[in-house]
């Protein structure tokens, strides 16, 4: 099975916003994260953007009290096919190979595009990804989509789709 990971481009080597990421065949890490019963306060994100960008940010350091003060507790993340229902099963495992993955990829934004509607919002980040995967560069195209809904002065991430894919040499961007 594959699983992919967009940290809102801002995986994108911290500097770039949102970006899709993939680890193929990795294996989830073992859950080794306190789970509160109460997410801390969201930082002041006074943007969407902001809000995804910190997310990606915090998600390639593997800062796990950063990325739970920026998903809702039951937030919806689908990926390669499967489906994690909350922040806590998000954080639990699968945040931390994504952190990993993340930490030694060069991510380069392709696109991005923001629609704001009052409190809720959506962003989607077409990114690429270079690796190396068995000692050879891999390059991956990636997209990400998150909703947000802003709660209070803070915006949330309610809902991820993450995907991504080979990039062969010669195709189109």
């Amino acid at each position: 099975m594959k699983t992919f990971i967009h940290a809102a481009g801002a995986l994108m080597l911290l500097s770039a916003p949102s970006l899709g990421f993939a680890h193929e065949n990795a294996p989830h890490a073992a859950p080794s994260v306190s789970t509160p019963s109460q997410p801390a306060a969201a930082p002041a994100a006074t943007t969407p953007e902001a809000t995804v960008d910190a997310f990606a940010a915090a998600l390639r350091a593997g800062d796990v009290p950063t990325l739970r003060t920026l998903l809702a507790p039951d937030v919806l993340i689908l990926e390669g096919g499967g489906a994690e229902r909350s922040a806590e099963e998000y954080l639990g495992g699968h945040a931390l190979s994504d952190a990993a993955f993340l930490k030694d990829a060069h991510v380069r934004q392709t696109a991005r595009t923001t629609k704001v509607d009052g409190a809720m919002a959506w962003i989607a980040t077409e990114s690429e990804l270079h690796v190396e995967r068995d000692g050879k560069p891999l390059t991956l195209a990636s997209a990400e989509t998150m909703v947000l809904q802003k709660i209070g002065d803070a915006w949330r991430i309610v809902h991820i789709h993450w995907s991504s894919a080979r990039r062969t040499e010669g195709a189109p961007r």
